[in-house]
C-alpha cells in the first residue's frame, strides 16, 4: 500500500488548507487510468480535424445542382470557414472564463455536447443560412473544447510525461485531417451515396465518433488541483486516493512517498480583472512568449495550408479531385512530428525543443520558397518539402498549445488558453487568408513566394522569442512553474517575480 502520508487536504486555518495533491499525481507512474484520460479527452482534436478538412473538401460538391443544399463553393470556403473560425474564437473566450470558475468536467462535457448538436444540426442543413448558422456553433463547441481539455490534460497527468502527452494530442488534429481527406473521396463517390447524402453522412459520422468519446469521457474525473482551490478539497482527497489504489493493483508496488505540500486560500471564483492583471502586468514575458507561438504558427500554416491546393493546380497541373492525396501527405508529416519528437520536449527541455522546432521550420521554408521560386520543384517534390517543413512545425504549433497551458497559474490557466488560442485563430483564419489568399491564387510565382517568406519569418521571429523567453517546465510541477493566486498574497507576488 502507498506509505503513509499526509492527507491531501488538512486545514490550516479559517480559508486555508494544506494539500499534497498535485506531488501525489505529479509522482504517479504511467497507467491505464492516464490512458482513460488520454482517450476521453484528446480524440476530440481528431473530430477537429475531420470536420475542418471535410468541409473544404466538400465545397464543389455542395455547390453542385442536387446537393440539397443552395449554396455556393466560395460560400462553403469563404463565409462558412470565417463562420466556424469566429465560432472558435468566441467559444474559447466564452467557456473558458466558465472553465476556470465552474470546473474542467462540467465545461468539457457541456463543450463536447455543443459540438454534436451543432454537427449534427448541419447534416441537416435546408438552406445556406441553417448551414452558416451550425458552423459558427460548431466552432463555438469547439473552441470551448481547446481551453477546457488542454486545461484538465496538464492538470490530471504527472509531470514527466505531460510535454510528450500534450504535444501528441494537439498533433492528434492531422489523425483527423487525413481520415477527412480520405473520407471524402469516398463519401462523394456517386456510385456509392446520392449527391444530397453523401456529406450529410460525413458530418453524421462525426456525431458519430464524438458519442463515442462522449461515453469515454463520462468516466474522466474532475481535476483535483481546481477541487482543492474551490473548496472542494474532500473530493480532491477522495478521488486521488482511489486512484492510487487503482495504480498499486495495477503495477503490484507500492507508491513512493510524495514530496511537498502547498497551503493554499480556497475561494469559489476569480475575477476576470485579477486574471488580466495576473498575465499580462505580473507574467509580461510569458504573455509575450504566447503571442509569438500563437501568431508564428498561425501565419506558417496560412502560408502554406490557405493555398496549398490552389499551388498544386495552378503551378504543377494537379486535378482538383486529387489533392487531397497529397494533403493527407502533409497531414501525416503534421502528425509524425509530436509523435516522434513529443518526448524530447520532457528530456531535451522547452526552450531549447520549442525555439529550435520553430526555426528549424522557419529556415526549412525560407529554402522551399528559394527552391519553387526557382522552378527546381515538381508536385511530389514540393510537397515532400512542405511534409518536412510542417513535421518541425506541428511540433512546434503543439508546443504553443503546452506552453500557455503551464506557464501561468491555476486559476487562470483555462482563460489563458482561450485568449492565446482566439489570438491565434483569429491570425490565422481572419488575418492570414487576407493576407495570402491573393498571393497563392495569383498564379504569380513571386507572390507565392513572398507568402512564403512571410509564414517562414514570422516562425523564426518566434524560434528567437522562444529562445529568451521560453521557461524551463520540463519535469516541473505546475505549481512550480507558476505558483497558484490562492497560495497567498506573498507567494503570487514572489512567483511573478521570478517569472520576469
Amino acid at each position: 500500500m502507498t506509505p503513509p502520508a499526509s492527507p491531501a487536504s488538512v486545514p490550516a486555518s479559517a480559508g486555508t488548507v494544506t494539500t499534497n495533491v498535485p506531488a501525489r499525481l505529479d509522482r504517479l507512474p504511467w497507467s491505464k487510468w492516464h490512458w482513460m484520460i488520454v482517450i476521453g479527452l484528446g480524440t476530440v482534436w481528431i473530430l477537429d480535424g475531420l470536420e475542418v478538412t471535410t468541409v473544404g473538401n466538400i465545397a464543389g460538391r455542395l455547390s453542385e445542382d442536387g446537393s440539397g443544399l443552395s449554396i455556393s463553393s466560395a460560400q462553403v470556403t469563404g463565409v462558412a470557414a470565417a463562420l466556424y473560425v469566429a465560432g472558435a474564437c468566441v467559444g474559447a473566450l466564452f467557456f473558458g472564463r466558465l472553465t476556470d470558475r465552474h470546473g474542467r468536467k462540467k465545461l468539457f462535457m457541456v463543450t463536447l455536447a455543443v459540438y454534436l448538436s451543432a454537427t449534427a444540426l448541419t447534416a441537416l442543413s435546408f438552406d445556406a443560412w441553417w448551414f452558416f448558422t451550425f458552423r459558427f456553433l460548431t466552432g463555438f463547441g469547439i473552441g470551448g473544447e481547446y481551453a477546457a481539455i488542454n486545461s484538465a490534460i496538464d492538470e490530471l497527468i504527472p509531470a514527466k510525461f505531460r510535454g510528450r502527452v500534450d504535444l501528441i494530442i494537439n498533433g492528434s488534429y492531422w489523425l483527423g485531417a487525413i481520415g477527412g481527406a480520405l473520407l471524402s473521396i469516398l463519401m462523394l463517390n456517386t456510385d456509392i451515396f446520392p449527391k444530397d447524402l453523401g456529406w450529410r453522412l460525413t458530418f453524421g459520422l462525426g456525431v458519430v465518433l464524438g458519442l463515442v468519446i462522449l461515453l469515454v469521457r463520462r468516466h474522466v474525473p474532475e481535476s483535483p488541483r481546481w477541487q482543492f482551490v474551490h473548496g472542494r478539497g474532500t473530493d480532491a482527497e477522495a478521488l486521488v486516493s482511489e486512484v492510487e489504489r487503482e495504480i498499486e493493483e495495477e503495477k503490484g508496488t507500492p507508491l513512493p512517498r510524495p514530496q511537498g505540500e502547498i497551503t493554499i486560500h480556497q475561494r469559489k471564483s476569480i475575477g476576470f480583472g485579477i486574471i488580466a492583471r495576473t498575465v499580462f502586468r505580473h507574467y509580461p514575458k510569458r504573455a509575450v512568449l504566447g503571442l509569438a507561438l500563437f501568431i508564428g504558427q498561425a501565419f506558417l500554416y496560412n502560408a502554406i495550408t490557405f493555398g496549398f491546393g490552389a499551388i498544386l493546380t495552378k503551378f504543377f497541373d494537379v486535378p482538383s479531385g486529387g489533392t487531397g492525396y497529397y494533403f493527407a501527405v502533409i497531414a501525416a508529416g503534421n502528425f509524425l512530428g509530436p509523435l516522434l519528437l513529443g518526448k524530447l520536449f520532457d528530456t531535451i527541455g522547452r526552450r531549447v525543443m520549442i525555439s529550435s522546432t520553430y526555426l528549424i521550420s522557419g529556415l526549412l521554408l525560407f529554402g522551399t520558397a528559394w527552391l519553387f521560386g526557382r522552378g527546381s520543384l515538381s508536385a511530389v517534390t514540393m510537397t515532400a518539402c512542405w511534409c518536412v517543413v510542417l513535421f518541425f512545425a506541428s511540433a512546434g504549433a503543439s508546443s504553443a498549445y503546452l506552453t500557455v497551458s503551464e506557464i501561468f497559474p491555476l486559476e487562470t490557466r483555462a482563460m489563458a488558453i482561450a485568449f492565446f488560442y482566439a489570438i491565434g485563430t483569429a491570425a490565422g483564419g481572419i488575418s492570414g487568408p487576407l493576407v495570402f489568399a491573393d498571393l497563392t491564387e495569383s498564379g504569380v510565382v513571386g507572390d507565392t513566394v513572398l507568402a512564403f517568406r512571410i509564414g517562414a519569418g514570422l516562425m523564426c521571429a518566434a524560434g528567437l522569442v522562444a529562445a529568451f523567453l521560453a521557461v524551463n517546465a520540463e519535469r516541473r510541477s505546475l505549481e512550480d512553474i507558476a505558483t497558484p493566486l490562492s497560495v497567498t498574497p506573498a507567494g503570487a507576488a514572489e512567483s511573478a517575480r521570478s517569472a520576469t
